[in-house]
């Protein structure tokens, strides 16, 4: 039996997949990983490991006890399914309820409104509200009111926080 050692480009370690013969080509090769490995959706790109050589046509031939490096890529027509969350980002580019449009409700009535839904606000306000409101039952009514102060914008970043350190120690001590 000879055998072609392998490793995918994110991991350490590599596998051996054994064969019948002197050589394999790198289409039984990428068939046999991806059989193995219960890959599905996505392309292989072999490349020799100690030169880094790229494999490109699936009739070459690899010699037994070589060892290849795998790249995964997406299938040929499928898109990534790769998705970035980007962070919401306080300031002047950020987009609120006070941007002009008298219509819309202030992020304060929104914080005594029942049915968000519905409501007449942007999204990001909104999201605001319901943060405040499901976070409401676990905390006291001096930190509640601490919590409004900064969610209406009232405390800008980190002196919420040492307020709120400084509260509980109070809380604490009484």
């Amino acid at each position: 039996m000879s055998c072609v050692h392998y490793r995918f480009q994110s991991r350490l370690t590599y596998d051996s997949l054994q064969f019948e013969g002197l050589n394999i080509t790198v289409g039984e090769l990428k068939r046999q990983i991806m059989r193995r490995e219960r890959l599905k959706f996505c392309q292989l790109k072999i490349s020799k490991g100690q030169t880094d050589e790229e494999y490109t046509d699936d009739d070459a031939l690899i010699p037994k006890n070589t060892s290849v490096i795998i790249r995964r890529v997406p299938a040929a027509g499928l898109k990534s399914s790769n998705r970035r969350f980007v962070g919401h980002q306080a300031g002047p580019s950020a987009k609120s309820s006070q941007t002009g449009d008298s219509s819309l409700l202030s992020l304060e009535q929104l914080l005594k409104t029942e049915n968000l839904a519905e409501a007449k606000a942007s999204e990001e306000d909104k999201l605001k509200a319901v943060m405040y409101q499901s976070s409401l039952c676990y905390y006291s009514s001096r930190a509640a009111a601490l919590l409004r102060l900064s969610a209406s914008g009232g405390a800008q970043g980190f002196p919420a926080a040492s307020c709120w350190r400084w509260t509980t120690q109070t809380e604490r001590e009484s």
